[in-house]
């Protein structure tokens, strides 16, 4: 890279959002500025006989609200998220895609699982009745990249195409991505998030195997409680969440609405253990920090993070550390939220559902709560914004997302200023 380049600017101009408390960007924004819960029993399958029988499930979704019923039936549940998401996030930004601009147009989704649930349910036909009954759209309806190339068919993007695959951290990876993308010339806008549909009976067994799951079956509207005392595991959640990224001087030039600038990328592995995080977090501090030099800022510019907050005891207690450790004095006058405590945690696609609600704090001044905060923790002593939205002007607003196998990704979003 010369001296001389200069990067661009990257402003948010849609958003799109499948969740567990809405089907829209903007019942899931409604959803979490009112406290809404999304986590339930699960309804998806019997789970009579597991530990674990909650789950945040998206409820009432139809994907032929964005697609024929052909073009849904060879998509398994997390692609059929992805592109619907994109699709709304696209009709948000008013972006029309064409001959002219398709190439400068790209796509980059996160997904941690990838269908899993029609492996789940080849697996079964295979073993009942053999291989040649296998359906021959098993292996693109299972892959991982899937919901990234589907969408990209659906909506004619000829750009960049790529697909994270870092665990929890693979929504937020994307959005990094698709900004140097765009910053660094090689795109004017990218469509990009996260997408999961993970409950199923095999993930639900698997994670309750490692003890990562609440089994607060009993009370599953408060069975996510991020930084509570009482926490005991965090909550499975499924859903989608898209940003579209544009080059600033082409959003301005088609007179795009702003919703904010992103303006810092960090990205750091912890290289210590498969799932729990190292003394005081250090791997996601050194992302925090990467993220606000990326982004030319103080730590004491910061108003707001939307914390990983997945409601596990290691979890919450480490990064509340990694923040007071990057923001020191100032972690006292942050507003720290979990959003997680509504919709549970989406896996690979936290990181998207979370950009978003980053975003539209920005946009609204309104900084989403975390509920279920009923005692508190010595171990998690900042303001997570209990239980009640709160009115804030947010100017910087942090996003976090860390992954099993030691991945960690900060993302800084900031008010945008001509």
């Amino acid at each position: 890279m010369t001296e001389d380049f200069k990067r661009k600017r990257v402003v948010v101009t849609g958003v799109g959002a499948i969740t567990p408390i809405g089907n829209t960007q903007w019942e899931y924004w409604e959803g979490l500025v009112s406290g809404r819960n999304g986590i339930g029993e699960i309804t998806h399958f019997d789970a009579s006989r597991h530990d674990c029988r909650i789950a945040g499930e998206v409820k009432n979704f139809d994907p032929q609200d964005y697609m024929d019923r052909k073009e849904a039936k060879r998509m398994d549940r997390f692609s059929q998220f992805g592109v619907s998401a994109a699709k709304q996030a696209l009709a948000d930004a008013k972006l029309v895609i064409n001959d002219l601009n398709a190439e400068q147009i790209g796509v980059t989704i996160g997904s941690g699982i990838g269908g899993l649930k029609v492996m789940e349910e080849q697996q079964t036909v295979y073993l009942n009745r053999g291989p040649d009954r296998c359906s021959p759209f098993m292996v693109p309806m299972m892959i991982a990249n899937m919901a990234s190339g589907l969408t990209a068919i659906q909506i004619g993007a000829k750009g960049p195409n790529s697909c994270p695959v870092t665990a929890c951290a693979a929504g937020s990876n994307a959005i990094g991505d698709a900004f140097r993308l765009i910053q660094n010339g090689y795109a004017q806008a990218m469509i990009c998030g996260g997408t999961e549909a993970a409950i199923t009976p095999l993930s639900i067994a698997g994670f309750a195997a490692c003890k990562a799951l609440s089994l607060r079956n009993d009370d599953p509207t408060h069975a996510s409680r991020p930084f509570d005392k009482d926490r005991d595991g965090f909550v499975m959640g499924e859903g989608s969440g898209i940003l579209v990224l544009e080059e600033l001087q082409h959003a301005l030039a088609r007179g795009a609405r702003i919703y904010a600038e992103i303006v810092g990328y960090g990205m750091t592995c912890d290289a210590y253990h498969i799932t729990s995080p190292p003394p005081g977090h250090e791997g996601a501090a050194r992302a925090m920090r990467m993220a606000l030099k990326d982004a030319g800022l103080s730590p004491e510019m910061v108003s707001y993070i939307n914390a990983h907050g997945t409601s596990t005891p290691a979890n919450d207690s480490a990064e509340t550390t990694a923040v007071k450790t990057v923001f020191g004095e100032h972690a006292r006058k942050l507003a720290v939220s979990s959003t997680k405590s509504m919709t549970g945690h989406l896996l690979g696609g936290s990181g998207g559902i979370e950009g978003v609600a980053a975003v539209l704090a920005i946009a609204n001044d309104i900084v989403p709560p975390t509920i279920n905060h009923f005692q508190a923790d010595a171990d998690c002593d900042l303001d997570y914004v209990p239980n009640t939205s709160k009115k804030l002007k947010v100017e910087v607003a942090l996003s976090n997302s860390f992954g099993f196998g030691g991945h960690n990704v900060a993302l800084v979003f900031k008010k945008y200023i001509a």
